[in-house]
């Protein structure tokens, strides 16, 4: 008796959890204007701004040394705002891809897998331009790194995310 009703204990708290990650689960699909907007609200001129070498290289031949560190710390706190708002969206982007990963459309799952594949590249690489930023902010006399590869990898999320835009379109007008 009491195995048994173990048992249907055990049954009843899995289905549960099933039930609370399935409804988790619907909640999180992100639709694609919605993802689109998070990319655009970004200010990326701004950011590219704030992480450009040339401009590090004129700030630091105009100023002192002392009030250089204070700007470069301050320009790496406000690049790390931004930094995170990359790899939120990354995460939205992550999630709209896996949802159109699972169309029946091939051309549609095939942009899917794409953006969910350069999604996971933009969160890496976010998660490598904050180590970064925290040391230039830590260490401001040390010489910054480009994040070259961050921004080339948004600018690849971007491009996906308004392709498979097109591809919607271009689907809803043939249905």
């Amino acid at each position: 008796m009491t195995a048994t009703f173990v048992f249907i204990l055990l049954a009843l708290i899995l289905l549960a959890v099933f039930a609370v990650l399935a409804a988790r689960r619907g909640k999180d699909q992100t639709d694609l204007d919605h993802a689109l907007a998070q990319l655009r609200s970004l200010d990326i001129v701004a950011f590219r701004n704030l992480v450009d070498p040339l401009e590090e290289d004129f700030l630091r031949s105009r100023l002192p040394a002392h009030e250089f560190k204070k700007i470069k710390r301050e320009r790496a706190e406000a690049a790390l705002a931004y930094v995170r708002a990359l790899s939120h969206a990354s995460l939205q982007f992550a999630r709209f891809g896996d949802v159109a990963q699972r169309s029946p459309d091939p051309a549609i799952a095939a942009s899917g897998k794409q953006i969910a594949n350069s999604a996971v590249n933009l969160r890496l690489q976010a998660l490598n331009a904050t180590v970064r930023l925290r040391l230039t902010a830590a260490f401001p006399a040390l010489p910054a790194r480009p994040l070259r590869p961050l921004l080339e990898q948004y600018d690849r999320a971007q491009y996906l995310m308004l392709k498979h835009s097109g591809l919607m379109r271009a689907e809803s007008r043939a249905s």
